[in-house]
Formats: C-alpha cells, sequence, structure tokens
C-alpha cells in the first residue's frame, strides 16, 4: 500500500543518512530542552505542591494545559474559608499552636482582602486556587504557612471548595426560581377571565383559561425548585479531612470541621469523598430538566407572540429588531431561553462522558467538574431572571385570545351534553362527531344547527343544548381540582401562595 512504501522509503532515508538524522534529531531536542529549562526557571517550579519527588522540568505547554486557575479562582472565598476551618482543627490536635493558628489565619484574612479589593495578583505557576492561596500565604506569613497543608489533599480541598461554593449558587438559584414562581402566581391571578385555545398536537383543542397555562408552567418550576433544594442537602456533605483517598492520620474532628463551615455532616467513605462528583451531576441534570420545562415555556410564547397567533405581546425590554427589516420585533429573550437549554444539556452530557469510565478515587480528568458547573449556573443565574421579566411585563391581547376560540371546539362539550341526559360517554362522542359532520354538510357551525338538526341525530336533544355554545361556561365545568374552571384555577393559585417558598 501507498502508507507501507512511504513507511519503508522514511526507514531506508534514516538508515542510509542516520549520521545526520541524528544531528537534526538531537540538535532540536537540546533546544525544546532549552526553552523548557527557560520557562520552567520563570516558572516558580519550585512553588509547586508536588515538586519535590520531581528533578526534571514539566514542560510549559503541559503547564498550562495542566492548570485549572483560569477558572477555579472564583472559588477563592469557598478555599481561604475552608482553610481557616482546617488550621483551627489543626490546633485542636496540637499540629499548630495557637500563635501559628492565628497568624494563619490572620494571613488568610489578608488574602481574602486582596481578593475583595482585586489587588490578587495571580502569579506564573499558580496551578489552581490552592496553589495561589498557600504561595501568598507564605509570602505573607513566611514558614507558618507551611504547616496549613499537613493531613490535607488538593483532592479534598477542591471536593470541599466545590461543594460550598455549589451550595451557595443553589441558593441564589432557588430564590430566583421562588421570585419567577411568585410573578406566575401574580400574573395567572390578575388575567383570571382570559380564555383562549387550548392546544394538542398543535391543533385547536378545548377552551381553557389563559391562568391555566401559566400555572401549567408553573408546577414544573416548582418541582425544579424543590428538587435543587433536595439537591443541597446531599452536597452538604463534607470531603475535608479525607486526604488524598486514605483518610486523615491525626484523628482531626470532622463533626466540628462540618458545623464550622456549614455542612450538614461529614462524608462517610474517604475514598467516595474525593472522587465522587454526584453532586456536580446532580446539578447538571438538575439544571438540564430546569431549562427543558422553560424552554417547553418559551417555545410557546414565541409562537402566541407571532402575527400568526398574536395573544401576547412582548415588551421592548425583552425584544430586539432586525437590521434589515425595521417592522420586526424579535422574542430574542424567549430564543435565547430556548437555545441555551442545550447549551446546559450539552453540559451535562459531556460531563457524565467524562464520568463514566472513570477508576475509583481522584483522577484529573475530574479537573472538568469545575468549568462545566460554572458554566451552567452562570446560564441559570441568567436565564431565570430575563424569564421572570418577559413574564411580568408581557401584555395580552383578549380580543385575538378570544377570536381565536371557535364553535367546533366545544364538540366534547356537546357530548358531554348527552352523558349528562344519560347517554352512554361512547355512544355520545359519536353522535357529537354526527353532528360535526352534518354542520360541516351545511356549511356552518355548530351552534348554528337548529334543535330540529339535532333532534334528528338523537332524541336527548332539547332546546337547553343552545347553552352548550359559551367558552366561559365550558371552562367553568371542568372544576374538579387541577381543572380549568375559574374555581379550580384560583385553588391553585391559592396553594401556591400558601407555600413556603425562598
Amino acid at each position: 500500500s501507498y502508507r507501507l512504501v512511504t513507511h519503508r522509503r522514511a526507514l531506508h532515508h534514516f538508515a542510509t543518512h542516520s549520521d545526520q538524522c541524528s544531528g537534526i534529531f538531537f540538535s532540536v531536542s537540546r533546544r525544546w530542552a532549552s526553552k523548557m529549562a527557560a520557562a520552567s526557571e520563570s516558572s516558580g517550579e519550585g512553588a509547586k505542591l508536588w515538586g519535590g519527588r520531581f528533578s526534571g522540568k514539566t514542560d510549559p505547554v503541559m503547564e498550562k494545559f495542566n492548570a485549572s486557575i483560569n477558572y477555579d479562582h472564583r472559588m477563592w472565598k469557598e478555599d481561604v474559608a475552608g482553610s481557616v476551618a482546617y488550621v483551627k482543627g489543626l490546633a485542636k490536635i496540637g499540629i499548630v499552636s495557637e500563635a501559628e493558628r492565628d497568624t494563619i489565619i490572620d494571613g488568610l484574612g489578608k488574602v481574602a482582602e486582596e481578593w475583595k479589593a482585586g489587588a490578587f495578583e495571580i502569579k506564573h505557576g499558580d496551578e489552581d486556587i490552592h496553589t495561589a492561596n498557600e504561595r501568598r500565604l507564605t509570602e505573607l506569613i513566611g514558614s507558618p504557612a507551611g504547616k496549613l497543608h499537613t493531613g490535607r489533599s488538593r483532592n479534598d480541598q477542591v471536593a470541599t471548595d466545590m461543594r460550598l461554593w455549589l451550595m451557595a449558587e443553589i441558593d441564589v438559584l432557588r430564590a430566583k426560581l421562588s421570585e419567577l414562581i411568585h410573578v406566575n402566581v401574580e400574573r395567572a391571578e390578575a388575567d383570571i377571565d382570559a380564555v383562549f385555545p387550548g392546544y394538542t398536537h398543535l391543533q385547536r383543542a378545548q377552551p381553557i383559561r389563559w391562568s391555566q397555562w401559566i400555572m401549567s408552567h408553573t408546577w414544573p418550576l416548582i418541582r425544579d425548585y424543590e428538587r435543587l433544594g433536595e439537591i443541597r442537602n446531599r452536597t452538604a456533605e463534607m470531603p475535608l479531612g479525607s486526604g488524598a483517598l486514605a483518610g486523615h492520620p491525626f484523628g482531626i474532628d470532622r463533626d466540628a470541621l462540618a458545623s464550622e463551615l456549614g455542612f450538614l455532616r461529614p462524608s462517610p467513605n474517604s475514598l467516595d469523598a474525593t472522587a465522587g462528583r454526584d453532586f456536580v451531576a446532580e446539578f447538571l441534570m438538575w439544571a438540564s430538566l430546569t431549562t427543558i420545562h422553560m424552554s417547553k415555556w418559551a417555545e410557546d410564547l414565541s409562537m402566541y407572540a407571532s402575527k400568526e397567533f398574536g395573544f401576547v405581546l412582548l415588551s421592548d425590554a425583552y425584544s430586539t429588531g432586525s437590521s434589515l427589516m425595521p417592522q420586526k420585533k424579535n422574542p430574542d429573550s424567549l430564543e435565547l431561553i430556548r437555545g441555551r437549554s442545550g447549551r446546559v444539556f450539552g453540559n451535562c452530557a459531556g460531563f457524565l462522558m467524562t464520568l463514566k469510565g472513570l477508576p475509583s478515587t481522584y483522577n484529573k480528568d475530574l479537573q472538568e467538574d469545575k468549568e462545566a458547573m460554572f458554566d451552567v449556573a452562570d446560564t441559570l443565574d441568567s436565564l431565570i431572571p430575563i424569564a421572570a421579566g418577559v413574564m411580568s411585563t408581557l401584555s395580552i391581547n383578549r380580543e385575538r385570545m378570544r377570536s381565536a376560540l371557535s364553535m367546533d371546539m366545544l364538540a366534547t362539550d356537546l357530548a358531554y351534553y348527552l352523558t349528562r341526559k344519560q347517554v352512554p360517554f361512547r355512544t355520545a362522542h359519536g353522535l357529537a362527531g354526527k353532528a360535526v359532520a352534518v354542520a360541516e354538510e351545511k356549511g356552518c357551525s355548530l351552534a348554528d344547527l337548529t334543535l330540529e338538526n339535532y333532534q334528528e341525530i338523537h332524541p336527548s336533544f332539547e332546546a337547553d343544548v343552545a347553552d352548550v355554545w359559551n367558552f366561559e361556561n365550558s371552562t367553568d365545568q371542568y372544576t374538579a381540582q387541577g381543572g380549568t374552571a375559574k374555581t379550580a384555577v384560583l385553588e391553585q393559585i391559592e396553594r401556591v401562595k400558601g407555600m413556603k417558598l425562598a
């Protein structure tokens, strides 16, 4: 084959010109090694938390590839808090003196102040937030900083930081979800008398209340809110004190550590604690489902805002125009909500693929957890308030909603009418279908058929059949819990108002 011939020619060339090829090879190798040595000298290689075992230098490309400081620096607050709690624990078991403890805590306070003021300088060689903070602490207080990492690994440290960060983020997201839920409920209550078509298969089906549609998207958000609270409870399990994988050799009080940091409990197994990323996976799966719910809501509203429907008008604050067509008012807020659900799901699917082939305990693949978690959290942080803004500012066109209703949508009500006259529903369904066919033959609506027309279909039809042709009456017959009757929708609204949401 072509590849085999080419390979043989290359081998022949190397054998024939081996001295020349060797010279080129070793010349390139020396130049590469020289560049690596120069780069590693300027990188502060000796500051690495793991540098003692290595005599060779790190390839600068590898150093950049390995670093996570450019994104995990946002956990600086959690990293400092974890270190403060940890040094208190070390002092209780005599690893550090009280004076050393106070010096370290004071130094960590200065590190935190630099981060708050935007004055913290990330230096070349700061591989991650843990390395950066410990390097700066050493610069500030000297040798006592070297005792801080006693019995601690970055494996349990990063898992602790991430859980602390996510617990705080979950609290923020639950508060935002609660606000969106309350906006929906207020809107449903204000618009309780608006009636418009309900759709199945994107075909007009039965009259429903606009408020019933709003509440149909509110209940999934309530479940999302509840699920997120459950995830927080499972996230609140502290890995600190698990070491690299085997545990803590000096008997640190992990219950006290957990209490100090606001965790519910310490992790029960050190191997699982350092490698487990269920909390990240659960958060990403939760976010995927939540944004799917919001995507469906956005899809409906995008259609309802189109000229073809005209049921709602979005506020200018959440719409954009066209660079070419001046008449356009685009629902970009809704389209971006719908689009970003795919981004969230992509982060989730990608991270699950990272997890699926890992052996036990910590592996560097897990460094991929943070960018997915941060990106999804950032997406939800902006997406939920946008949805609340859209819902609180849109206006509805009651006339267009009503004009979209048609008498054929009351065919089911005609069957219910006969059912109330003791006609079996299956028979009544067929008779209502026959009435639809008669109306189509005569080129009129069901409401325009005469009583005589109906009695020719079945003798149970009486003069009160005229009461069927009322859209409010139609919606208000669904009084059972969860129905679209005014009373049933108001019951839903009151039930949500009574919930204890953040």
